[in-house]
């Protein structure tokens, strides 16, 4: 079941945001992962429309939309990776808004094909300039 973020939620989501983003980009010290929780917990999240995946009672994943057609995050909880619900999240969205886009770090091969597998295609490339990787900014229209 997909639905809304409620604020009992707050905390599994960002234990899923915390161990997934870590693995996810390995490249990128996880020091600066964790300097960056309290951020996303108290200013991305509370700002963006949050829907998460739930299956009996325990949420596997969620996407944050911003602006009505950013996604600022997409993460499916490690052990539940790879069983369509990052597909089921991102369909869910679509069909509440007309484009979507996101940026991705090239080095995050994974999310890169993820992504480009259910219709992403690259607009711009840019140095994230706290990190100093290299974004990826995609684009789906539909």
């Amino acid at each position: 079941m997909i639905r809304e973020l409620e604020t009992n939620d707050i905390n599994k989501v960002m234990e899923i945001w915390k161990h997934a983003t870590i693995e996810a980009h390995s490249f990128i010290d996880k020091e600066y992962w964790l300097g960056k929780y309290n951020e996303v917990k108290g200013v991305y999240i509370p700002m963006s429309k949050t829907f998460i995946y739930e299956e009996s009672n325990d949420i596997k994943g969620f996407i944050s939309i911003l602006n009505n057609d950013f996604i600022g995050a997409l993460f499916v909880d490690v052990s539940s990776q790879g069983k369509g619900i990052g597909s089921q999240l991102v369909d869910f969205v679509k069909e509440r808004y007309h484009t979507l886009s996101l940026a991705v770090y090239e080095n995050n091969k994974k999310a890169v094909e993820f992504y480009k597998s259910i219709g992403f295609i690259l607009y711009e490339e840019k140095i994230d300039e706290d990190t100093n990787e290299k974004e990826l900014i995609m684009r789906c229209e539909y």
